[in-house]
């Protein structure tokens, strides 16, 4: 009974500290079914106590799951449990920090390569902190990232200055995909925007874009074979996710970037998961604030303002653009929010 206390007690004081993570009122109130729900796995007092918690504020379970393993992991590392302090050190959460490696040096090591492994590869070099398995880098700061339905819409928000713009493009001709793919990539050319492809990876290759983006179920679709193909073509690459678990599956590729959404409801697309909202955005992007991160999900130019406050480095936008009357004047106005 008293571990029950303890473990009540502790978690009831992580929602109040952090009761603004929550995606519903009242999440006090659902502490007790946290609490009497709690995996017979967990058997220490702060995970427990934590995952409560954590199940209590909304999290999916396997993201209460995350939280828990980090916060006792922060606790062994500062000899104190403070409720008070979220989690946000990659360390706690068994992330690995690699530094930054300009494009061009990265190119510079990975030319001629035939595999990451090959011959020919520079290996992995534990001495110097270098990993030549990660994707090659893109830009901390994407800016304005405008996601659109096909070439004619890359062309002309990259000639209206938008500096990343995003092909998703929906066909199920194989034919049709790599047309719309090369002539996105020529819209580009000398306008400076960086083009990235929206699933059709192979096509994105073929055609040389600037990089690919995937979501985490074409992530679990994809063998090694086909990431490494990825990699070694030089394609950046940027990953979807929906929470902790999904960001660190996404960070374990090492790719070039991580997107976090949906901050908002949308309704371009069917989401397994509510909109997080922009206070997990911002815990979200502090934790992988050694990554460039990208914000995506129903935003527009009056929530603009306090996506941007959480510190993530780009903000993805879809209908703010394509459905606006004025898109060339609506670039310049939201990139003067950045």
């Amino acid at each position: 009974m008293q571990d029950l206390n303890t473990m009540a007690t502790l978690a009831g004081e992580i929602i109040r500290r952090h009761s603004h993570l929550a995606l519903q009122a009242n999440p006090l109130d659902r502490l007790p079914m946290a609490l009497a729900a709690m995996p017979a796995a967990l058997t220490e007092p702060i995970p427990q106590a934590v995952y409560a918690a954590c199940r209590a504020l909304d999290f999916i379970d396997i993201d209460a799951h995350c939280v828990a393993s980090a916060w006792q992991r922060q606790n062994e590392r500062t000899s104190q449990f403070d409720a008070s302090v979220w989690p946000a050190e990659p360390q706690d959460f068994d992330l690995r920090v690699l530094p930054v490696i300009a494009s061009e040096a990265w190119q510079s090591m990975n030319s001629g390569a035939m595999d990451c492994h090959g011959a020919d590869a520079p290996r992995n070099d534990e001495s110097s902190g270098a990993c030549f398995d990660a994707f090659a880098p893109c830009p901390q700061q994407l800016g304005l990232y405008a996601v659109l339905p096909d070439a004619a819409w890359v062309g002309r928000m990259a000639r209206a200055g938008v500096p990343t713009v995003q092909l998703r493009f929906k066909s199920d001709d194989p034919a049709a995909v790599r047309r719309e793919v090369a002539a996105a990539v020529r819209a580009v050319h000398g306008t400076g925007a960086l083009l990235f492809i929206n699933d059709h990876w192979q096509a994105a290759i073929a055609a040389g874009a600037y990089g690919v983006h995937l979501g985490q179920e074409d992530l679990e679709g994809l063998g090694g074979a086909d990431l490494n193909a990825i990699r070694t073509a030089g394609l950046r690459l940027g990953l979807s996710s929906h929470g902790y678990a999904e960001m660190l599956r996404a960070a374990a590729v090492q790719p070039s970037y991580i997107a976090m959404g949906a901050v908002y409801a949308t309704t371009l697309k069917r989401m397994a998961t509510p909109p997080q909202g922009p206070a997990r955005l911002k815990v979200y992007a502090a934790l992988l604030r050694h990554l460039p991160t990208v914000a995506i999900g129903g935003i527009d130019a009056a929530r603009l303002p306090e996506v941007l406050a959480s510190g993530v480095g780009s903000v993805a936008v879809v209908r703010a653009l394509v459905a606006a009357d004025q898109p060339e004047a609506r670039v310049a106005a939201l990139k003067a929010m950045f």
